[in-house]
């Protein structure tokens, strides 16, 4: 059946009854929009979650709202995507907040900071602490307005060209790592670096670094970092989540009706879920055949995690000093996250132990 004649009355006369048009159908204005992202069209999950919120959108107004995607480098390059936005090149990007830490570290606070909340936690701050309203006091002021869009769930700790056995092996470790991630490791003696995804791997294989963090085993298959650094280690401490999301130039924002920015809100959560969902579907496929591939998954030492843990609140403690807007945010964020640990560790982690010891003994009626 046609959706729009069904829902204009076409067909409906055998009752006499016609029905009307939808109200966003009767006045809706065309809007165009571009929007960069900060990733190439080879990452489909990550790079699909700005298609999925144009294909929301655009079926939710008979196209009336159309924005169009562009890959990484297609307008600007992928770093330089919430620079397009603040400036009006694009009214819209598609991004991760934290590679802007270069700016001010209150940007990463809007993608993930180490050590901070996972997945689940960083939904009910974000969307019951007063996270987003929190967020876009600061967003605000760099004429951007903010909306997450995705999440990759708890990421692995990424790829080394050789064995991590102690807080010794990483001095002078030089590693593509983001956000505030980069400062905590700088502490510990690494050499951190900011390259794009698809610039990570000839940087890998040339030894211009040692080792590099992207996201998980979907994405890292596809840009084969197994073939050049063998050791994958986990778990990315830094990253227990990352919330991927859409800047919109404030101008934009503010000139788009009440309804279109409720359907961009609406499309927004719902591309984060399916982001997550897609990578939970797909990681535990996609690193079985990394270890088939020769990948070798390694648990980081627990020297490795306390120093960083401490090095990490390090970071925070001077940020927190000379930073009121970082302050401010932070505080937030982290006052929940006591929180979400207590109720996670209740029920959520004594199911999920036990489950996961049932796994491990091949219990599971998907292993038999």
């Amino acid at each position: 059946m046609d959706r729009r004649k069904f829902l204009t009355g076409a067909g409906a006369g055998a009752a006499g009854v016609t029905l009307a048009a939808p109200a966003i159908a009767q006045s809706a204005p065309q809007v165009r929009w571009r929007c960069t992202s900060s990733f190439p069209k080879s990452l489909d999950t990550i790079y699909g979650g700005a298609e999925d919120v144009a294909k929301y959108v655009r079926e939710a107004t008979d196209g009336a709202f159309d924005i169009q995607v562009y890959a990484a480098g297609e307008i600007v390059p992928g770093l330089q995507a919430a620079d397009a936005v603040s400036s009006g090149t694009v009214e819209m990007c598609h991004t991760a907040a934290y590679y802007y830490v270069g700016k001010s570290p209150t940007w990463a606070l809007g993608a993930v900071v180490p050590f901070g909340l996972n997945a689940r936690g960083m939904f009910a701050w974000l969307y019951y602490g007063g996270g987003i309203d929190l967020l876009n006091e600061f967003y605000n002021t760099q004429g951007l307005h903010y909306l997450p869009t995705g999440n990759t769930g708890a990421q692995m700790g990424g790829w080394f060209s050789k064995e991590i056995n102690s807080v010794a092996d990483l001095n002078g470790l030089k590693m593509r790592i983001a956000g505030l991630a980069g400062r905590v490791m700088e502490k510990l003696g690494v050499v951190p670096q900011q390259i794009a995804g698809g610039d990570i791997y000839p940087a890998l294989e040339r030894g211009t670094i040692d080792a590099a963090e992207w996201i998980g085993p979907y994405d890292d298959e596809k840009l084969g970092f197994y073939q050049v650094a063998p050791y994958y280690y986990y778990p990315g401490w830094w990253e227990g989540n990352l919330v991927l999301n859409s800047f919109v130039n404030t101008e934009s924002w503010n000139q788009l009706p009440d309804i279109y920015k409720s359907l961009l809100e609406t499309a927004c959560r719902a591309a984060t879920i399916e982001m997550l969902a897609e990578y939970d579907f797909k990681n535990p496929q996609a690193l079985q055949r990394l270890v088939q591939q020769g990948a070798q998954p390694r648990p980081f030492p627990q020297d490795v995690m306390q120093a960083t843990f401490a090095a990490s609140q390090e970071v925070y403690a001077e940020i927190n000093a000379n930073d009121p807007a970082f302050k401010k945010i932070y505080d937030s964020m982290m006052g929940f996250q006591a929180q979400t640990y207590l109720w996670q560790q209740v029920s959520e982690y004594t199911f999920d132990t036990f489950m996961m010891i049932k796994q491990r003994e091949g219990a599971l009626a998907g292993q038999k």
